[in-house]
């Protein structure tokens, strides 16, 4: 599928991966009702007029990336999969 169609999925709820990245068990979803704690301890919860709280988050091997930017060949690809 291609980024445009894996963004609706994304949005929809489900995950979606490339086969054309490298680390196994890696995927995009749609994080809601984000919040942070700010450095002076308060946890603040933004709201954007048109996305409200809400985010793609990367999971990889490392961790999760709230905020993950879609690459050129990213968005080019025509390789984009659901995951479980």
């Amino acid at each position: 599928m291609n980024f445009s169609e894996a963004l609706e999925k994304v949005k929809s709820g489900a995950k979606v991966a490339r086969n054309g990245w490298n680390g196994k068990e890696q995927y995009i979803e749609l994080a809601k009702c984000i919040s942070y704690v700010n450095s002076e301890g308060k946890v603040i919860n933004p709201h954007h007029k048109s996305m409200g709280n809400n985010a793609i988050a990367f999971v990889g091997t490392s961790g999760i990336q709230l905020g993950w930017l879609a690459s050129q060949a990213d968005m080019l690809a025509e390789d984009w999969k659901t995951v479980e």
